[in-house]
């Protein structure tokens, strides 16, 4: 082997290392910091739906509320982003000539470098006034189902899951989009002009060939958009209203707080080592989630290109 092989190989290793120890290093330094918040905690740390972190002699905070107001949040998001992210990159590479699709595609991709509290700004100043009689109706004429019914912020229909959830789809197309514009861009050629010849519409050619070629892509995708949408923050922490005294029932009319976002909104509380271990511990779980998640989507884009 080369000496310059031999050297960006072990510059290549070191560096992977790196990362991998980088990652577990954070993941020790989060259970070391949460342990005495921990072990002073007056309720279950997992079941609890309380959170009460002020006096540091007195700590009682479970994760639970916490944990379902995110996924929740996030799987809003998703149902919603999914399928626009869907025909937006079916649109740019199937339907849309290379003269539209080229600029189209960079305005989406622009939405990534929008600022987090822009959204959340937009959101809570345009988006929840103008949503508020769709989320009225919605509630009204469908309130017998648990997830449209009375929230725990009635009569405030801005700062909901529902409103979060739409904000934080805007804020997934991009990533959604781009990842399966390209997967379903490399669709062979020959696939395509085979259904195509053998008297397929445009429809069809999508059916058997693209999507079919693109679909683990495309899910991909979509994972790597839930863990961004689970460690989302500023915006959050802007649209979000937390209830006092009241619990997340199901609704996407209800509010409450991610575990980025009720960190963020407590910041203050951080000068006291033992109630800030509360919310290192939050951190810790949503630390494990994302992590979870996004080892789901490389698993996942891997095997697809394995086979």
């Amino acid at each position: 082997m080369r000496p310059g092989d031999r050297i960006f190989k072990n510059l290549s290793t070191g560096a992977g290392i790196f990362v991998v120890a980088l990652i577990a290093l954070i993941g020790i330094f989060l259970l070391v910091q949460a342990i005495p918040a921990l072990g002073a905690n007056e309720v279950n740390f997992l079941t609890s739906r309380i959170w009460e972190t002020g006096d540091p002699n007195h700590l009682r905070f479970g994760i639970l509320d916490l944990l379902l107001v995110t996924i929740y949040t996030s799987l809003v998001a998703l149902i919603i982003a999914m399928p626009i992210s869907l025909g937006i990159a079916l649109f740019l590479t199937q339907y849309a000539p290379k003269r539209l699709a080229r600029p189209f595609a960079y305005v989406v991709d622009l939405l990534a470098a929008v600022p987090s509290i822009i959204f959340g700004l937009w959101g809570i100043l345009v988006l929840a006034p103008a949503m508020a009689p769709v989320s009225q109706w919605l509630n009204e004429t469908l309130g017998f189902i648990p997830i449209f019914g009375t929230g725990n912020v009635f009569p405030n229909y801005s700062g909901t899951i529902f409103t979060a959830g739409v904000v934080l789809a805007v804020m997934l197309l991009p990533i959604i989009t781009s990842l399966s514009r390209e997967v379903f861009e490399r669709t062979p050629t020959a696939h395509i002009e085979g259904a195509l010849a053998l008297g397929a519409t445009r429809w069809e050619v999508i059916r058997t060939t693209v999507l079919p070629f693109g679909k683990a892509g495309y899910i991909g995708a979509s994972m790597l958009g839930l863990g961004r949408a689970l460690g989302e923050t500023i915006a959050l922490a802007v649209i979000l209203y937390i209830p006092r005294g009241q619990f997340f029932d199901w609704s996407v009319f209800d509010g409450g707080a991610t575990f980025a976002s009720q960190i963020a909104a407590n910041y203050a509380e951080f000068n006291n080592p033992t109630s800030a271990g509360a919310y290192i511990a939050a951190g810790l779980v949503l630390f494990v989630l994302t992590f979870a998640v996004n080892f789901a989507a490389r698993s996942i884009i891997g095997e697809r290109k394995a086979n």
